[in-house]
């Protein structure tokens, strides 16, 4: 049997076990983006207020931003972490304990005292929190889509890979829903317990995907790697950087997708309601917007099973290049529809650069490797592109008065994306068990 039809006859006479494995994938990374992504939805409403009211209102909302990025900074070597156990003892281990990582960290934040109460104990303890949160999810990445891809068959590799992706976007609709719902209270009470309840949901979330994740199998490539001596790297991130290219070559391919959903969701939240949109309405449109990301996540997904990895995250990443202006100068018009459409079309670019990310970046790394070498791509973009982006885009504007700059910003970093892209090797017909 050729190397090109054995991943493919795999997929075929298994296709009850990849369909139960991405389902699993989709859930467990919903549940995990749900709790960290609803801390940087609540840093934008809340989080400076209550842990920071010391400062004024933009350094408060930066203050909110910079922990933000401290679970960001944190993804990484969750990355690094995981990924080296992952690599030699397992996918469905690591993806297990992540999921009991970040249920917990999450809880504990619904749980915390504010500034108010204990001083400066509460932004401490948000912080670390926070931590807890970007260590899980540097690990989670990673499993999620190698547990999809390592099952799925050469064909279809970015179609089943985009239950992973979905995720994200299906996490942030399920935690901008419940704020959404949350931010109907009278102000007073949304800020005394409100903002606690969707925190609070998380250890329910924990129950429901721990169970889930228990149903399916350890990845038959890794399984089989497991058994070969040569299979299983001893110390998988030395022997990764002996050739980093595909690592830089990761991170720049994902770098766009990062930015312009900071830009987009977590900066433009705060924006639309400094220039007069209503709380509920802005939540809303995010909640639209999720669920616009994830039909399309699918339809790129397939699109880039036909016709390749790069010519769809290309087109997003210039696309998101050309968008940069117009997006934020229709926000700036504190229009409802002028909202709706920046973040439609917005939606588009994210979708196309970020649906193909699961296949593109796994197929990138030799199997001995491959969960630290996708997790540190994969992470070291996210913290570029959206761990710092909040932060600096809100002083950009503190500092220039208006969004020009920010519009920069988004312009020049999707067409780094766009570049790196452009020297990557297709990576559609590459043999996973090598």
């Amino acid at each position: 049997m050729s190397h090109d039809a054995a991943p493919q006859a795999h997929q075929a006479s298994d296709t009850k076990t990849i369909r139960r494995v991405a389902i699993s994938s989709w859930i467990g990374t919903t549940i995990e983006f749900y709790d960290f992504l609803l801390y940087g939805t609540a840093a934008a409403l809340v989080f400076g207020k209550l842990f920071f009211p010391e400062n004024s209102a933009t350094a408060g909302t930066l203050a909110a931003f910079a922990t933000l990025a401290v679970g960001y900074i944190a993804r990484p070597l969750g990355a690094a972490v995981f990924g080296h156990y992952g690599d030699k003892v397992g996918r469905k281990k690591m993806l297990l304990l992540t999921l009991i990582l970040m249920g917990g960290s999450s809880t504990l934040i619904g749980l915390l005292p504010t500034y108010h109460s204990v001083g400066i104990l509460a932004p401490i303890l948000l912080v670390l929190c926070r931590l807890v949160q970007g260590i899980a999810i540097g690990g989670e990445w990673g499993g999620a889509a190698l547990m999809v891809v390592e099952h799925a068959g050469a064909k279809n590799r970015a179609f089943w890979g985009s239950f992973a992706q979905i995720g994200a976007p299906t996490g942030v609709l399920l935690s901008t829903g419940v704020l959404a719902i949350m931010t109907q209270l009278p102000p007073e009470q949304f800020e005394s317990w409100g903002w606690r309840v969707p925190f609070l949901l998380s250890v329910f979330l924990l129950v429901i995907g721990y169970y889930i994740r228990t149903s399916v199998s350890e990845s038959p490539l890794f399984a089989e790697a497991k058994k070969s001596e040569q299979g299983v790297a001893k110390v998988p991130f030395v022997e990764l950087m002996r050739a980093p290219g595909p690592l830089f070559s990761a991170m720049g391919a994902g770098l766009g997708a990062f930015v312009i959903q900071a830009v987009m969701l977590l900066f433009g939240l705060s924006h639309a309601i400094s220039v007069g949109f209503d709380r509920s309405d802005v939540l809303l449109i995010q909640v639209v917007g999720s669920a616009e990301l994830i039909v399309l996540v699918v339809v790129m997904a397939v699109l880039a099973d036909k016709v390749g990895r790069r010519p769809v995250v290309m087109g997003g990443a210039l696309l998101s290049a050309a968008w940069a202006f117009p997006m934020l100068n229709l926000i700036n018009t504190g229009e409802l529809w002028a909202l709706m459409l920046a973040v439609g079309v917005g939606t588009i670019a994210q979708a196309a650069m970020y649906a193909p990310l699961v296949a593109f970046l796994t197929e990138k790394f030799k199997l001995r490797t491959r969960y630290t070498g996708a997790s540190l791509g994969y992470q070291g973009a996210a913290l570029i592109g959206a761990g710092f982006t909040p932060m600096i885009a809100t002083a950009l504007k503190a500092e220039f008065g208006g969004t020009f700059a920010v519009s920069m910003l988004l312009l020049v970093t999707s067409l780094i994306c766009a570049g790196c892209v452009y020297f990557a090797k297709e990576s559609q017909h590459n043999d996973l068990r090598h």
